[in-house]
């Protein structure tokens, strides 16, 4: 018969090595998507260390005006990184530019000039280490984060580019596809219909004109709730009303999973958004982030990174502005290059 001091030893071996398992668990990091040469989880723990915490005091002072501002950075960021990759093209002035054409219609200017105070706050903490194509990345993740969405982090080391692309908008897709062309369009960037699922449940938040959605009032091809056309069209008398509408009817200015439930329930604005529900590749996708919101979350975190990563410049490549609506001049000098600890690797959610 065992003693009682050998099974106090035993069991007290036993919850030390339990313990120190859940440690040595919880000291992995928590795995993301693969990232491009030249990008590092901590790119900036060095030559900017308060960069993250920088951006976040400030847009949590942004947002506390204007709430509205956090799905337009949103909306900046993918806009910017779908037409020639990420690289801040979108904030670079031109006549005309891609701030000026269709697909971008509705880019709030003072959505802008928030990534440009951004610039001017890091630049005068760290120096001009910083890109504006990484602070395009930053704030709409801050944007996601401080309205209710997922907390995750993102690979930076973005150099911005020195021009900007017009034909390239024509890549957008716009709210009126239907999920084939949708589903088409992103699987030619290596987006699987999770992606394009995930990445569209960033109209849970924000506002539409009219012109975007003026011809789902009376459409017949996906169906739409009697209620909310009647809504949309007392809002919208003609397309080119300039009016707007909240793209959620559930919780419009929070970031949540309630998108998909109005998909379920025929309240999507866009056709693209409501199609996603009628489409048999989609829909099973669509119901399991309206039932869960952490599997939205954790697919909307890793479309996001994965969308971050688009054709980017790197290392010698590009620049970092001076000001992120202006490329550089040969005196203000096209690269300045980064410390990027590579040896440390920060991953995983924040």
């Amino acid at each position: 018969m065992a003693s009682v001091s050998g099974i106090v030893t035993t069991t007290s071996f036993c919850i030390l090595f339990f313990i120190s398992c859940l440690l040595s668990a919880s000291s992995e990091p928590l795995e993301r998507p693969p990232i491009v040469d030249g990008l590092s989880w901590n790119f900036y723990l060095t030559n900017c260390p308060r960069l993250e915490r920088t951006v976040t005091s400030h847009l949590q002072k942004v947002f506390k005006q204007d709430s509205g501002q956090a799905p337009a950075l949103l909306r900046i960021f993918f806009h910017d990184c779908f037409v020639q990759g990420c690289d801040g093209s979108i904030l670079l002035d031109g006549s005309p530019n891609e701030k000026d054409q269709a697909a971008n219609i509705g880019i709030r200017p003072e959505a802008l000039q928030t990534i440009e105070d951004l610039r001017s706050l890091v630049h005068k903490q760290c120096g001009r280490v910083v890109s504006c194509a990484d602070l395009v990345v930053l704030a709409a993740r801050d944007a996601v984060s401080l309205l209710g969405g997922p907390k995750f982090a993102v690979p930076l080391g973005r150099k911005d580019g020195l021009t900007f692309s017009i034909n390239g908008t024509r890549n957008l897709p716009p709210p009126s596809f239907r999920t084939g062309k949708l589903l088409d369009t992103f699987a030619a960037r290596n987006f699987s219909a999770t992606d394009v699922v995930a990445l569209s449940g960033a109209h849970t938040f924000g506002r539409a004109h009219c012109s975007t959605f003026f011809n789902r009032i009376n459409q017949t091809g996906t169906p739409i709730d009697p209620f909310l056309a009647k809504n949309l069209s007392k809002t919208c008398p003609t397309s080119q009303s300039s009016n707007t509408a909240v793209l959620d009817v559930r919780t419009p200015n929070v970031f949540d999973n309630k998108y998909y439930v109005n998909l379920a329930n025929s309240q999507g604005l866009f056709t693209s958004d409501q199609d996603l529900f009628s489409d048999s590749r989609t829909k099973g996708i669509v119901n399991s982030f309206a039932s869960d919101q952490k599997v939205f979350f954790d697919s909307f975190a890793d479309a996001v990174v994965k969308l971050s990563q688009l054709d980017v410049l790197t290392g010698k490549q590009g620049q970092i502005r001076a000001k992120c609506s202006v490329a550089n001049t040969k005196k203000e000098g096209l690269v300045v290059t980064s410390v990027v600890e590579e040896d440390m690797d920060l991953r995983g959610h924040i």
